[in-house]
């Protein structure tokens, strides 16, 4: 059984019901007992940084994901806002993340060499840069990405793939059983099921 952790923002309903059409059990929830004791986690999101610090602090869910993922070692996957808060901190705000990743998240910024447009919008194909649990051997996936910001990863060798827009950066990382995606899997169609069952199968 999946949890997503319903706080307010993200894709929830799109991603549950990804998940019930590739069989997946899975189930929204904002109550911090059963996401204290959940067997995965899903933390969606859309939106800004201090927003999704604060209505996970409203709900009293900071400390049973921690206590979930840190003690009880359970997988998660952060999704696009989910990724960066998983991580210390970002430039759009003041809050602090969960901390369960060292990094920072970074606004991209257009230059004369590089006039790109903010948010990076559209389908791109990742670069696998290292062994994946979430990607097959020698695929080359495509998925859907709506974002401003990105992650800066530290130390960098946890990230699996990336992408380049402007500058090179972590589309994906992996560190123990913490997954962050900065796409959207749940609006990238084959690419996007193939991603969630693999995370439901990593352990």
């Amino acid at each position: 059984m999946i949890t997503i952790i319903d706080y307010g923002l993200g894709n929830r309903s799109a991603i549950l019901n990804m998940l019930k059409r590739i069989g997946i059990p899975a189930r929204l929830s904002c109550e911090a007992a059963e996401i204290a004791e959940a067997e995965r986690l899903i933390l969606p999101g859309v939106g800004a940084f201090d927003t999704g610090m604060q209505n996970l602090k409203e709900r009293n869910l900071v400390e049973p994901i921690k206590r979930a993922v840190t003690e009880r070692r359970v997988p998660m996957l952060g999704i696009c806002l989910g990724m960066q808060l998983m991580c210390d901190g970002s430039e759009e705000g003041t809050a602090a993340g969960l901390g369960l990743v060292r990094g920072r998240c970074l606004r991209f910024l257009p230059t004369a060499e590089h006039p790109i447009k903010v948010p990076h919008m559209g389908w791109s194909e990742l670069d696998v840069v290292r062994p994946s649990r979430l990607f097959g051997e020698g695929n080359k996936p495509r998925f859907y990405f709506v974002h401003s910001y990105h992650v800066a990863c530290e130390p960098k060798d946890i990230v699996t793939a990336e992408v380049e827009y402007g500058v090179r950066f972590a589309a994906v990382f992996e560190q123990d059983r913490l997954f962050g995606v900065q796409f959207h899997p749940e609006k990238s169609h084959r690419f996007g099921m193939k991603l969630l069952q693999a995370f439901a199968k990593a352990s």
